[in-house]
């Protein structure tokens, strides 16, 4: 988790900002299989699980009544495992992650062994942690465990600390000579791999978790992510060292890496980890787990910019799942449902950080809703917003037997109808529709489907089209018959349809589609496919008339073209498609594509 044991926790305004040390010391394909990954069994699907960091980190009544953090010990640790075995494990939860803290005693010190290495903490683990893998094991479950990044600043040890299996190399011969700090809090030295004895250190540590018996690495504070972007936090070194010391261990060691890594970066976290926590920290750090406005609703703005990073051996990490307990949540049951819906459809892992002793009857079905898990761990890739990121969407993706996943949420603070229209899903005419949380045929239905929901509600459906195809009628961006307004001009685009895109569209910067043929009046899904680095708003109006606006996901990057559906109400013939920055910055206008038909 981002606010590790070393973080006070901060507000949701400063969620991103450098936290304070207290160190001691359209619709999308399926995604392509990744070239490399560390050993073929290894996150085929995304893992599922437990994870204590949610309950150390929550001020809830009872959960650490020995101080902040002090819920992390061997026998809370033991009862959620014995929890899930009894009651999950049988719909594919397995790890069993300890977060944070276990080489720490209750006041935060630090202790390592004579290695440098993290040292269990006494009366946390009294009996180490390979005794507590061991049970794991015995459970039939999976042991995971957490690292921070770089030399922990309290095993430097003036530096004269010996590295294990490397006979003359200490602390001193791992670390830059200004000993320069790293990580999200910067608790630890940073390591420079340059140094012959630096990768010996990481083979240290990794040698050690494998013989206590680990299935599972977290490895925590990661840059460029984790609040911090420079050399000093540019930790892709490390993660290749932990890549090739797990493989050298011969234990198939998931590698984990946390938190808000720099998507600039996915071609590394891919090549070398099995998942990456694409965003901050779910928990709140008050008196519940969880909170709506804390960052759950965060997750539904930064997941789209990194969809087509997940499939087979790597996986976008959306943080904890917690929605098992009810109150302690701190969520509405609407709340819980779109919480877990988003995590399922987006193929995120599905870990939870709840009290899975005391699961409540309406969170155990949430967890345990086989449909929803098969949907999360089968072929399906994930699915991606099909319409703009307004308060009311709709994500969906095409499955591999040609039915679809397309679920509605309403992000508003209070009750709203949304729509699936089929055009945007690429079909006309009649589908059959199954909700999937209440396992239910809802029967056939014409071009659409419409769902009253409530404040920050969602449904969860497959759909499976017995209509036509959609026929589209195409218009570049940078087309000579359109008209650019204010800064707005043609730029190139190697990842756009012709070539070509309309940039420079900030400040009133103005493109209007002139003669948009339809044949009968009617509104109309139009497709847009545009290029975002950031998440941005344009205001969309046709043949002059009041204009709508709508926020469009970021594509990740400059370079890569996504679309999205906006509907737009024209009349039979030709007409105009105006798309307006406003006073803000909108996204760069590969194409439009309008359907045959409305």
């Amino acid at each position: 988790m981002r606010s590790s044991p070393y973080s006070v926790m901060p507000a949701r305004t400063a969620r991103a900002l450098v936290v304070l040390a207290l160190a001691a010391g359209a619709v999308t394909a399926a995604p392509a299989a990744r070239a490399e990954t560390t050993a073929p069994a290894l996150a085929a699907k995304p893992y599922m699980g437990w994870s204590s960091w949610s309950m150390q980190s929550s001020k809830y009544p009872g959960l650490n009544p020995d101080g902040d953090y002090s819920y992390l010990t061997e026998a809370n640790v033991l009862k959620q495992a014995g929890a899930m075995a009894a009651k999950l494990k049988r719909y594919g939860y397995e790890y069993v992650n300890i977060d944070a803290g276990w080489w720490m005693d209750k006041a935060w010190k630090s202790g390592f062994d004579q290695y440098g290495r993290q040292k269990p903490d006494p009366s946390r683990f009294p009996r180490g942690m390979k005794a507590v893998a061991d049970d794991l094991h015995a459970k039939g479950l999976k042991a995971g465990i957490y690292l921070p990044a770089g030399l922990e600043k309290g095993a430097y040890g003036d530096g004269k600390t010996p590295v294990w299996n490397a006979e003359g190399c200490t602390t001193a011969d791992i670390v830059y000579d200004d000993l320069r700090t790293t990580n999200g809090w910067d608790s630890a030295y940073k390591l420079d791999f340059a140094k012959p004895c630096t990768a010996k250190y990481i083979d240290s540590q990794a040698r050690l978790i494998a013989d206590w018996g680990y299935d599972f690495l977290k490895l925590d504070g990661v840059g460029p992510g984790s609040g911090k972007s420079g050399d000093q936090y540019d930790n892709v070194a490390d993660v290749a060292a932990w890549h090739r010391a797990i493989a050298e261990t011969g234990r198939p060691i998931h590698l984990e890496l946390s938190w808000s890594l720099d998507i600039g970066r996915a071609a590394d976290w891919k090549k070398y980890s099995q998942g990456w926590r694409l965003d901050t920290d779910v928990e709140c750090y008050c008196n519940t787990l969880v909170s709506w406005e804390n960052s759950v609703d965060d997750r539904w703005d930064d997941t789209p910019a990194w969809t087509r990073h997940a499939g087979p051996g790597g996986w976008n990490d959306l943080d904890s799942l917690d929605v098992g307990n009810g109150q302690m949540d701190g969520l509405t049951k609407a709340e819980r449902q779109s919480y877990a819906t988003l995590w399922a459809i987006a193929k995120s892992p599905l870990y939870t950080g709840d009290d899975l002793t005391r699961l409540d009857s309406y969170g155990l079905s949430l967890l345990t809703n086989r449909e929803v898990i098969a949907l999360n761990q089968g072929p399906n890739p994930p699915a991606h917003p099909v319409t703009p990121s307004d308060p009311q969407q709709v994500w969906a993706a095409k499955n591999p037997d040609g039915t679809y996943t397309v679920a509605l949420f309403n992000l508003a603070d209070s009750p709203a109808a949304v729509t699936a229209d089929w055009t945007t899903l690429g079909f006309t005419g009649k589908a059959a529709v199954r909700d999937l949380w209440n396992h239910e045929n809802l029967g056939t239905y014409k071009n659409r489907i419409t769902q009253a929901l409530p404040a920050h509600g969602s449904r969860l459906f497959t759909v499976t089209p017995h209509g036509t195809a959609v026929k589209w009628a195409g218009i570049e961006a940078e087309s000579p018959a359109n008209t650019l307004g204010g800064n707005a001009s043609v730029a190139d685009c190697s990842a756009c349809s012709d070539g070509k895109k309309v940039g420079n569209l900030y400040l009133g910067g103005k493109l209007t589609f002139n003669d948009v043929i339809v044949a009968k009046a009617g509104t109309y899904q139009i497709k847009v496919s545009y290029i975002s680095g950031d998440a941005r708003s344009v205001d969309v109006s046709a043949n002059g008339g009041g204009a709508t606006r709508h926020k469009l996901p970021a594509t990740g990057d400059w370079g890569t073209v996504s679309s999205v559906h906006i509907p737009v109400t024209l009349k039979a013939g030709a007409n105009t498609i105006t798309f307006d920055s406003g006073t803000g910055y909108a996204p760069d206008i590969d194409r439009i594509d309008i359907p045959q038909s409305s």
